[in-house]
C-alpha cells in the first residue's frame, strides 16, 4: 500500500508535467491590432488543412506542423499581408492539398465535376428503370401456345407430387 503510494506521488509530477506541455501547445490567447485581424486569423486557420492529419484544419488539430501553420498565418496576418497572399504562401510551401476549397485548374476539374457527373449517372439508372418498367407493362399476354404448354407443366407438377 505504502508502496502504490509513493508510486502515485512519484508519478503526479509527471502528470503535472504533461499537462503543463499540452497547454502551452494549445498557446496563449492571441492579441491583435484590430478586429479584422482576428477575422481573417479566425477565417484562414478554418480554411487551412493540416497536411498530417488530413481530415483536420489547422484550428482543430494538435499535431505541431499546424501549430507552426497557424504562428506562421498568425505571423503574417499581424505583419499586414491579405488572406489571398497567406493562402498563396501555404499552398506554395505545402501545395494545393492544404486548401479545403480547391481551385478549378486542370488537374482538379475531375474533383468539381464529380457531383454532377454522379447525379446524371444517378438519373440515366433512373430513367432506363422506369423505361424497363413500363417496357413490361406492355407486354402482350401469354399466347394460346404458351399458355398450352404452361398448363401441361402445372398438370404434370401435380401429378408427380401426388405420387
Amino acid at each position: 500500500m505504502k508502496r502504490s503510494l509513493f508510486l502515485s506521488l512519484l508519478g503526479l509530477p509527471l502528470w503535472l508535467a504533461a499537462g503543463l506541455a499540452m497547454a502551452l501547445a494549445i498557446g496563449q490567447p492571441l492579441e491583435f491590432d484590430n478586429e479584422a485581424q482576428k477575422r481573417q486569423y479566425d477565417t484562414l486557420v478554418r480554411e487551412l488543412r493540416c497536411t498530417v492529419c488530413q481530415s483536420e484544419t489547422i484550428h482543430e488539430s494538435n499535431a505541431e506542423l499546424a501549430a507552426d501553420m497557424r504562428r506562421r498565418v498568425y505571423d503574417m496576418t499581424l505583419a499586414g499581408h491579405d488572406a489571398d497572399a497567406i493562402v498563396e504562401f501555404m499552398v506554395q510551401r505545402y501545395g494545393d492539398y492544404v486548401r479545403y476549397r480547391p481551385p478549378l485548374q486542370a488537374n482538379t476539374w475531375l474533383l468539381w465535376a464529380s457531383p454532377f457527373l454522379l447525379m446524371f449517372g444517378g438519373a440515366l439508372v433512373w430513367w432506363r428503370v422506369v423505361v424497363g418498367r413500363r417496357g413490361m407493362a406492355e407486354r402482350p399476354d401469354f399466347t394460346e401456345q404458351e399458355r398450352a404448354v404452361l398448363e401441361r407443366l402445372r398438370h404434370e407438377d401435380c401429378s408427380r407430387r401426388m405420387r
